[in-house]
């Protein structure tokens, strides 16, 4: 059987993909865009503290290493290291003039004493106005002072005594007095940064206050007007006979002008400058709590108040918070329990304040837990006191908390 000739299919050459001239150009710029990203972080890397301070003993020592290596290899042999050495260890000593530079001011003073006065070298060092600045740069107040006055005399003893010459005194006044007096330039000028941060930061923060102040005057205040005026209307339409639909409308309608009007207490300390908390004007405290039972009582929940011991006046903070945990425990008691009736124990002691809300209602079917508990928790942290939350034995919920008078 003949075979049949096999066809053979012809080859396919790859096709070349050729880049778009502007594909190619953009490739390029980001890659150079990225090598000048890491350039530019170089800087930034040199300005931390160790890493600088390390750099510059580098550098500095680079030269005194250099020379009598070089001098070496040419052949000199008689080559001084008196002088390098002086100069090494008094670069070496720098490594701690950020951390701690009186004691690096005076190291470096002591190297130059021993090398000029057994008459080694016959000046000071340059390290040694490097650390005299690291005196005014990193150190303030009397301890500037002290340390300048005491490197003056120390500086001023060396010259006299190690070299010769008239006049040295003034020469180390003059080099003691530029070196610190610039590095007091250069802390001056960061102090003055930081505070114009500082306050530009206060600024934005006051200016947020009052966004928010606005904020909360076109929204909730608006709508607590309207549902105010929408309550009297509906009370004044009301037929006589419907007395109990009058006085929830009522109840109703003194709850929201309460509303408003701790609104309006808030938003003047959102809009003020100073820096007491929300709280700290909106009227409430231990001596309102009266008045809450009444409002209690008048919502449909049978409440009682008991106070212990002797009312003294309550620090603001402290004040607050013990209305804010009944308020929000009485609150709880209406959401949340059947058939309930609540006490609330209010005890005077010479420390502290102690505040006790009790019900002996049953617990209903809840959904979601809200932020009640803990928001009494975030408060009596913030006084320092103790919160104690949770079912009786007996039945119903019991908060107890504890507040002491003064913080320590």
């Amino acid at each position: 059987m003949a075979r049949v000739p096999r066809r053979h299919s012809p080859v396919r050459r790859p096709e070349t993909f050729k880049l778009h001239p502007e594909v190619v150009t953009y490739g390029v710029i980001v890659r150079i865009a990225r090598i000048l990203r890491k350039i530019g972080r170089i800087p930034g890397f040199f300005r931390r503290p160790i890493v600088f301070d390390r750099t510059l003993v580098i550098v500095l020592a680079f030269p005194a290493i250099l020379g009598p290596l070089l001098m070496i290899g040419r052949g000199e042999v008689q080559v001084p290291p008196n002088a390098s050495l002086h100069y090494l260890l008094g670069t070496a000593l720098l490594l701690t003039r950020r951390r701690h530079p009186v004691p690096t001011v005076a190291l470096v003073l002591a190297v130059d004493a021993v090398f000029i006065l057994s008459g080694i070298v016959t000046n000071t060092n340059f390290p040694t106005l490097i650390a005299l600045y690291s005196v005014g740069r990193y150190t303030s107040g009397r301890t500037t002072a002290i340390t300048s006055a005491a490197a003056y005399v120390a500086a001023a003893a060396i010259m006299t005594f190690g070299m010769e010459g008239q006049g040295l005194w003034l020469v180390s006044l003059f080099t003691v007095g530029a070196a610190v007096g610039l590095g007091q330039l250069v802390r001056l000028r960061a102090e003055l940064k930081d505070r114009g941060l500082r306050e530009a930061a206060d600024a934005a923060v006051r200016a947020e206050r009052r966004r928010i102040a606005r904020e909360l005057h076109d929204v909730v205040a608006h709508h607590i007007t309207v549902i105010n005026a929408l309550v009297g209307g509906a009370r004044a339409t009301l037929p006589p006979e419907q007395e109990v639909s009058r006085n929830a409308l009522e109840s109703a309608e003194q709850t929201a002008r309460q509303a408003m009007s701790e609104m309006r207490r808030l938003l003047d300390v959102l809009r003020a400058d100073g820096q007491e908390g929300p709280d700290a004007a909106t009227g409430v405290g231990a001596e309102r709590l009266p008045a809450l039972i009444k409002e209690a009582r008048s919502a449909g929940l049978p409440a009682s108040l008991t106070v212990t011991g002797e009312p003294v006046e309550l620090p603001a903070t402290v004040d607050h918070a013990v209305y804010r945990i009944v308020q929000e425990a009485l609150t709880n008691t209406r959401k949340h329990a059947v058939s309930a009736r609540a006490s609330v124990l209010l005890a005077y002691e010479p420390a502290a304040v102690e505040v006790e809300v009790l019900d002996d209602g049953l617990k209903k079917d809840q959904g979601t837990p809200g932020f009640g508990l803990g928001g009494m928790a975030e408060r009596v942290a913030l006084c320092g006191g103790q919160l104690s939350t949770g079912p009786r034995l007996e039945g119903g919920f019991r908060v107890h908390a504890r507040l002491p008078l003064e913080r320590t």
